[in-house]
């Protein structure tokens, strides 16, 4: 698609009265032009307008599938796990990717698997998403040696407002069991901006989603294939419905049923008040408070069915071929409780040229994060018993961001301050009754991490067409008051740490004419641990295993070439890239030490190069017709790993070699458009030895090759109406948990 849309670019087009101008530098809609001050390396652009026309959006996250080089890992529509990938990590290197919300921060650095909280976010609320790859700013944090993704959200500038609702009805089908699963979503958005120089805007959002199974229950055989018969001599009760496959690993194996709490019953409700006040032309404040709560409800659904057809959970059970026992814990389900607030304020001048400064504070806070695990499987769970509880309440971070910057002549100048503080607090409960909280703590986990950052970056045009970018961010990192509590009396102190980094930053960029641009980027970044692997393990009885509290961080070198040629009637953009990571943080096997021991611990070297493509045609020969894809070829490879030899010269995890999206648009009037897109990705391994070879399975991380298709209507000023189908080929894919099925998708907006 990449190399049909270089060479309608290159073809002749007919001839028009305007086009006998020079050529001249154009904006196109997915790409910024190098020449922006404050881009020292490749940007993605996706505007409101753009978003609604070409995609069938339910959560936030959705804006961003379709990006180059870009994964983002949501399993159903209400998952509070959507991770995001990237082109040198993993979706489950979530510390990798840095997202913002109007400049406040929507990461949540506090775990290794915590996705963004994207739940403070209304999908109709989404100006637009800038989309930065690489270290190479000095403004952004050293998670940012990844992605960064800036969300820039609406603000009224009269009386406005909207109301949302959307749907989905998902067709699932897998191990013979077939079923629909529907979620709902209301939106409500108000503003105004006053004579008097105050602005505001309320936010309101409510989701009732079902996910598809999320996970099964198994039992894997020997080399050989075969099941060894369970110890004991008990008589097993007769059952159908095993299903037998082969897994990732390639080894046979028996499917029982969807376990641990394998489909997810969520409601989710999200408040949000923004607001702004103009206290002269050149100095004004803004803010927001946000609540977002969350009540989760799982079940399971055993295959199993005895000789008089009732269903079975437990026990021992022979299908004729072979014998097998099901522990009383197989199919266990769950809730979640969760109510999270979030607050920020910025104070900030505006000057046209000259100084301006700004002066920004934002605060999140987990008030109740109660997950409640039963002892026994889903009918006899339903009566209550034993169970245990996870409780994060009091979990949270704090951000602080000076900077100030200068426009005007040759140089733009930015000089910042940057400060935040990250605290877990996480207990396990022993609970007489699984459907509350109550119980005697058997595990504490607790920790702090602070950072405190100084960054300078100057972009200076030198020459007509030169513009170097030189940036230095220097970061101070501590970690203390590490703990580790196992009931009764035994507990863990980890000394007081601290880490400091130099991450300079360089780019040089060449207009050679004006339609064609050529771009140098090298960069360093630091990524420092996250106070969960640094402090949160496991205890077994007195045994207490942490993840480890002397983490090194990760310190990522990258280099980046650029070429962008601009036409009247688009663009294309090559990009080679490599990444060259040290001590990235991973839970691997320890050979190394005996016995062995799985824990998070440095591996020496990541490097990552590869090849990335985009482009975009505004007309195709018929009005109204565009289309704009992206293509990336990468190879990312283990080549230093003291700890686990056999993962050298292996591909990095969840990584794929070829990486594409393609969308074409046909917009001929201002009423209404469609839109179709393709997007692949190829199969990508879990295991860092690349022993999970058999990808495209349950368990696996497997290929993706899916069309979405949206239909999108206006038939009055200020209605839409859209009806599309994601996953329109119903391809099965994976990562690890099954991707939805085909989906139909309706939505109905209201806007005034």
């Amino acid at each position: 698609m990449a190399a049909a849309i270089a060479l309608a670019l290159t073809a002749d087009v007919p001839a028009h009265a305007e086009d006998d101008a020079p050529l001249q530098t154009v904006t196109i809609s997915n790409t910024r032009t190098a020449a922006a001050p404050d881009l020292p390396a490749n940007s993605i652009v996706k505007t409101q307008d753009e978003l609604r026309q070409q995609q069938n959006i339910f959560n936030p996250e959705d804006a961003l599938r379709n990006m180059p080089s870009m994964t983002i890992r949501k399993r159903y529509s209400g998952d509070r796990n959507a991770l995001v990938g990237g082109r040198s990590f993993s979706t489950t290197q979530a510390p990798r990717a840095l997202v913002t919300m109007d400049g406040y921060l929507l990461s949540n650095f506090l775990g290794r698997f915590d996705a963004p909280r994207w739940n403070m976010i209304a999908p109709e609320e989404i100006a637009r998403i800038d989309v930065f790859y690489g270290p190479f700013s000095a403004l952004y944090a050293g998670n940012s040696i990844g992605t960064t993704i800036a969300v820039t959200t609406t603000r009224p500038a009269t009386f406005s407002g909207s109301v949302r609702l959307a749907m989905q009805d998902q067709s699932f089908d897998q191990y013979g069991q077939k079923d629909h699963y529907r979620n709902y979503q209301s939106s409500a958005l108000i503003g105004d901006k006053l004579a008097s120089g105050l602005w505001y805007k309320l936010m309101l959002n409510h989701q009732d989603s079902t996910s598809q199974p999320m996970g099964y229950y198994t039992a894997t055989a020997n080399a050989a294939g075969a099941f060894t018969a369970p110890a004991g001599g008990a008589p097993a009760t007769p059952v159908t419905g095993v299903v037998y496959d082969t897994g990732p690993f390639g080894t046979r194996r028996a499917i029982f049923g969807a376990n641990a709490g394998a489909i997810d019953h969520t409601l989710q409700n999200t408040a949000k008040a923004s607001f702004g006040y103009d206290f002269s032309p050149t100095v004004s404040a803004e803010g927001f408070v946000a609540w977002w709560s969350n009540e989760s409800v799982t079940r399971n659904q055993t295959f199993l069915r005895d000789a008089a057809g009732k269903a079975v959970w437990s026990g021992r059970v022979s299908d004729g071929a072979n014998v097998f026992v099901l522990p009383a814990t197989a199919f266990i389900p769950y809730t979640r409780d969760e109510r999270h607030a979030q607050a920020g304020l910025t104070v900030k001048t505006r000057n046209q040229n000259g100084w301006n400064g700004s002066a920004s504070i934002s605060g999140y806070r987990i008030v109740e994060d109660v997950q409640r695990n039963a002892g026994a499987a889903d009918p006899l769970a339903a009566n209550g018993g034993a169970g245990n509880a996870v409780v994060r309440d009091g979990s949270g971070f704090n951000t602080i961001d000076l900077q100030a910057t200068r426009n005007g002549g040759p140089h733009a100048l930015s000089i910042g301050l940057h400060a935040d503080d990250y605290k877990l607090k996480q207990a396990t409960r022993l609970t007489t009754d699984w459907r509350n909280a109550d119980g005697a703590e058997s595990q504490f986990v607790g920790g702090e991490t602070r950072t405190l950052a100084l960054y300078a970056q100057d972009a200076w045009r030198f020459a007509p067409r030169w513009q170097a970018t030189l940036g230095l961010r220097a970061e101070s990192w501590r970690a203390e008051n590490g703990l580790q509590r196992v009931a009764p009396g035994t507990a863990q102190y980890y000394p007081d740490r601290s880490e400091q980094a130099w991450s300079p930053k360089f780019s040089l960029a060449w207009d050679a004419a004006d339609d064609t641009t050529l771009r140098l980027s090298a960069g360093r970044g630091t990524r420092f641990a996250t106070v969960s692997e640094l402090f949160q393990g496991t205890a077994a009885g007195s045994s207490i295993i942490v993840n480890d509290p002397n983490l090194k961080p990760e310190r990522s070198t990258a280099l980046e070439l650029m070429a962008e040629q601009r036409y009247q009637l688009g663009s294309l953009r090559t990009s080679l890239f490599q990444d060259d990571v040290r001590n990235t943080i991973w839970s691997q096997l320890n050979l190394n030490v005996l016995p062995n021991v799985t824990n998070v611990q440095n591996i020496g070297r990541v490097r990552t190069r590869g090849l990335e493509l985009v482009g975009q045609i505004d007309r195709l020969g018929i009005q109204g017709l565009s289309a704009e894809a992206n293509i990336a070829f990468s190879k990312s490879t283990i080549l230093e790993n003291d700890n686990y030899q056999p993962s050298l010269g292996k591909n990095w995890t969840r990584v794929p070699r070829v990486r594409s999206a393609a969308t074409l648009i046909y917009a001929p009037a201002d009423t209404w458009s469609a839109s179709a897109t393709y997007r692949y990705s190829g199969a990508q391994f879990n295991e860092i030895t690349n022993s999970d070879y058999n990808t495209d399975v349950y368990g696996g991380v497997s290929r993706v090759s899916q069309l979405d298709v949206r239909l999108l209507l206006k038939p009055a000023r200020g209605t839409e109406v859209a009806i599309g189908i994601d996953n329109l080929n119903d391809n099965r894919a994976y990562q690890l948990h099954p991707y939805p099925g085909r989906t139909l998708f309706g939505e109905v907006r209201y806007a005034f």
